[in-house]
């Protein structure tokens, strides 16, 4: 191939530099190392955010909804006050929806690429937010039936983006700086909680005039009952605004020359999409001959494992390789029954301390998006960035264990001393929860799925992770949510509240048990990781009697 002058002294351009390197898995190895080796750029800044709106994006949709049931139950139920089964079925669709779209779009990019769907799943989300805003009922169909339907199709839109976002990110990324990367999209969920609150929060001070005249929940009507019909439909609809934002740019990116390389094995394509992703571009220019050429060499030199069912099955039939999958989505399994346990019930539960526990419309409105507030900008926002500079040097394991061990104890001194603390006291100890699930298993759960597999396994293994953890967000609202309720009486609605704590104890406690079957995949390349973990691939430099009769080392090959 001819090479180029002039831009090539801006940039690397590495279809060039390595195209006269005939052995592929030579050439794999160089062009991931300058993807790996990489410094910190711009270019990574753009990877992160653009996984990072959609987080965003996920977390909006997925916790506004916290706030809006409130407000559904003013409207359209009698009393003002949402039935605990509208309630959970509402809250439990998106988690359906979720665990569908994780390991269907897990798969997907496994075998189609990651590129080709990325971006599909905002659509879905985008097209859902908008049709729950404009959703009202009828005698043929209940609000809760039309939002259910339609919060299991945008589920399926945020499951999607789980695998995709972490495993794109994970593959382009430095690996220095690797664990921050992935931590900092995952910390756009904290954002993104908090947004919600701001939302809600805006909303009921700006209808203040028609909410106030309301004493009671029983007395908001007419002008009182339309304007939280309002706030709820903005609160929601806003949702699909960064979605829209960042739509076009996922559309745009290149294919991870991980993917290229180790599953489509197209040498040539992988080695330019490497060059275009650090200059920044949608796609690398690529020469037709020496593609089919390098295509066919690669079927039989390349010494990564070519994927397959049957592949699948006997990777995951061996102990060391699916003990890995057991913690992983094991430890995900049991974060999510106490944090969605809890997320998705805030507004339960700061009514249950007393916080937002007011008969007027207004107060209780705001005070509930007051203390959401509170809750997300003290513990949930400072721990996911805590997260972010920490990973890196602390180890993903380090703080996944010390996450399960405090929330243990938090758990258990929220459950055993319900009765006796004060009502600023237990916010104080939900905020410490807050904190810890995000400094902790909430941030490595995501992390570690999305370097720990082979990449031609990677999504799917990432996606039956986040699906299990999915799970058990389902198992906390429709199994130990309803027992808060348990003896429930016109005074206190919630008087099992401090048992369903201690559930929760117990769950983070199993979870140090199977944070232990779990890697620690700090400073790590994925192809280091990969051979470690799982005996694949190859990441040293042939040996110098290979080389030495084209060229003497390998620092001349990337001067030349």
């Amino acid at each position: 191939m001819t090479k180029t002058s002039g831009g090539n002294s801006a940039f690397h351009n590495f279809n060039n530099q390595f195209a006269h390197i005939a052995d592929p898995n030579e050439r794999r190895r160089l062009a991931l190392a300058e993807v790996d080796k990489a410094p910190f750029g711009w270019y990574h800044v753009r990877a992160v955010v653009v996984a990072g709106v959609g987080f965003f994006t996920d977390a909006y949709d997925i916790f506004a909804i916290n706030m809006v049931t409130v407000m559904l139950g003013l409207v359209y139920y009698p009393h003002g006050k949402i039935p605990e089964h509208a309630d959970t079925a509402i809250k439990v669709a998106t988690s359906c929806g979720t665990v569908i779209g994780q390991l269907g779009f897990g798969w997907l990019a496994d075998v189609v690429g990651r590129k080709r769907i990325y971006g599909l799943e905002l659509m879905i989300i985008i097209f859902t937010t908008l049709a729950q805003s404009l959703s009202s009922n009828s005698p043929g169909i209940s609000m809760t039936g039309i939002l259910a339907f339609w919060r299991v199709i945008m589920g399926i839109g945020i499951g999607g983006d789980y695998p995709l976002s972490s495993i794109i990110t994970s593959e382009f990324a430095t690996t220095k700086w690797r664990g921050a990367m992935m931590g900092a999209v995952f910390a756009m969920q904290g954002l993104g909680q908090l947004v919600a609150a701001l939302v809600a929060f805006i909303c009921t001070v700006a209808f203040a005039d028609q909410l106030k005249p309301a004493q009671t929940y029983n007395e908001c009507q007419g002008s009182c009952k339309i304007a939280v019909d309002r706030m709820w439909r903005i609160i929601i609809g806003f949702g699909a605004v960064p979605a829209c934002i960042a739509l076009y740019y996922r559309l745009t990116i290149p294919e991870t020359p991980r993917y290229t390389f180790d599953v489509a094995r197209d040498i040539e394509k992988a080695s330019a999409d490497a060059s275009a992703y650090l200059q920044g571009q949608s796609a690398g220019e690529i020469d037709e001959i020496r593609q089919i050429e390098a295509r066919a060499a690669a079927q039989e030199q390349l010494v990564v494992p070519k994927a397959s069912w049957k592949d699948f099955w006997v990777h995951y039939g061996q102990w060391k390789n699916i003990k890995i999958l057991i913690g992983t989505a094991g430890s995900w399994l049991l974060l999510d029954v106490a944090f969605y346990g809890l997320g998705l019930n805030n507004s339960i539960i700061l009514k249950q301390i007393g916080f937002s526990k007011s008969p007027h419309v207004y107060e209780s409105l705001r005070n509930n998006a007051i203390g959401n507030l509170i809750l997300i900008c003290a513990g949930a926002v400072p721990g996911y960035w805590v997260t972010v500079f920490t990973v890196d040097t602390l180890g993903r394991k380090p703080i996944q264990l010390m996450g399960f061990v405090l929330l243990t104890g938090l758990f258990f001194g929220i459950g055993f001393g319900f009765d006796s603390l004060s009502s600023n006291g237990l916010l104080a100890l939900y905020v410490l929860c807050q904190f810890f699930f995000n400094f902790g298993p909430n941030a490595t759960t995501f992390i570690v799925p999305g370097e720990c597999f082979p990449t031609r396994y990677r999504s799917t293994s990432h996606g039956i992770s986040a699906a299990s953890g999915k799970i058990g967000a389902i198992l906390a609202q429709v199994l130990i949510g309803p027992l808060r309720t348990r003896g429930a009486t016109q005074e206190n609605d919630s008087p099992w509240l401090d048992n369903v704590m201690k559930i929760f104890a117990g769950f983070m406690a199993v979870g140090i048990l199977t944070s232990l079957l779990i890697p620690e995949t700090t400073r790590k390349t994925l192809e280091e990781i990969t051979l470690e973990l799982y005996g694949e691939g190859d990441i040293n430099p042939k040996s110098s009697t290979r080389l030495q009769p084209h060229t003497s080392t390998c620092v001349e090959l990337l001067v030349n």
